[in-house]
């Protein structure tokens, strides 16, 4: 754990593919977390393959989206909101949905969420 500050390109820090049960070619980067100090939030960045999607499911905390780049949809309240590089997207807690890749390249987002919930 690191009490100081953090720079680093995001590419050299690891991958690991989403195991969750209703996710497809789904992989995450944890760019800040804990470890490096952080204590109030963690900073993920998700990576979705064309044809990928996360489950669908919910949780009891809220988190803040930014796509970096690629084309998708957004599950929410039953309905689906397409969207694409540069749109933020706010999750409240408690409330189902899904992203998923409806484009032909890789969907590429940041995700911030509280540390209590990492």
């Amino acid at each position: 754990m690191s009490n100081g500050m953090k720079i680093e390109k995001s590419g050299n820090i690891a991958k690991v593919a989403v195991e969750a049960k209703g996710a497809k070619d789904v992989e995450i980067r944890w760019l800040i977390s804990k470890e490096d100090g952080a204590e109030n939030f963690a900073m993920r960045m998700f990576e979705l393959q064309p044809g990928g999607f996360t489950p669908l499911h919910e949780h009891r905390h809220e988190h803040e989206v930014f796509v970096i780049e690629g084309e998708g949809i957004f599950v929410f309240e039953g309905r689906e909101h397409p969207f694409n590089r540069e749109y933020v997207i706010f999750v409240p807690p408690n409330e189902e949905h899904q992203f998923r890749n409806s484009g032909n390249s890789v969907l590429r987002m940041l995700c911030l969420i509280p540390m209590s919930a990492a």
